[in-house]
């Protein structure tokens, strides 16, 4: 069986946001239009992600200095903010369950997280459902979708990523990190 996740589609990932991607919103929108379009039975689950920072250590740049946009971040995404909600242009009621990452520590992965109120794992959840494959889509294709798919095929999931609903922070950390993809075996589709 298939499952869908759905990487960190929020407020703070998309125009306006403290770490918004161009094509954000545009995806949020291009994400709900697909899974109301796809065929019943597609899908065994909808699963979405969240940055959910609480105190990160060190993911968030020190006060007075500027971000490296590698390991040190502006601040985005905290816990219960307005900039960690899913963007409005993401049907919510089509998301079965989230999971949130990040909370303590530099998380990018949805195999980092959690279900929310519980500490299951995303990848004992989805075997718990007997979820064999999963196609993943979201923000940003650079960094938490290329996280998301590797750490996929790594527990040993089949993969594939739906490249047109995935929104990179730059044109070519995107094509980077669908090359990385691909060469561990992940389907671009």
């Amino acid at each position: 069986m298939r499952a869908l996740i759905v990487v960190d589609i929020q407020n703070d990932f998309c125009p306006g946001g403290s770490l918004g991607t161009a094509r954000g919103a545009e995806v949020a929108a291009a994400v709900s239009a697909y899974l109301r379009q796809v065929p019943d039975g597609s899908y065994a689950t909808v699963v979405g992600t969240k940055d959910w920072h609480i105190d990160p250590a060190g993911h968030f740049a020190a006060e007075g200095t500027a971000p490296d946009f590698d390991e040190t971040w502006p601040v985005h995404c905290l816990a219960g903010s307005a900039g960690a909600d899913p963007h409005p242009d993401l049907d919510t009621s089509l998301i079965d369950a989230w999971f949130l990452k990040g909370e303590y520590t530099a998380a990018y992965s949805g195999f980092e997280g959690h279900l929310e109120g519980t500490e299951e794992t995303l990848a004992a959840w989805l075997r718990a459902r007997d979820i064999t494959d999963v196609d993943v889509c979201g923000i940003a294709t650079d960094f938490c979708v290329r996280a998301t798919a590797l750490d996929a095929v790594a527990e040993g999931f089949g993969v594939r990523v739906l490249s047109e609903l995935c929104a990179p922070v730059t044109p070519g950390g995107g094509a980077v990190a669908f090359d990385q993809m691909a060469y561990v075996g992940v389907e671009l589709v």
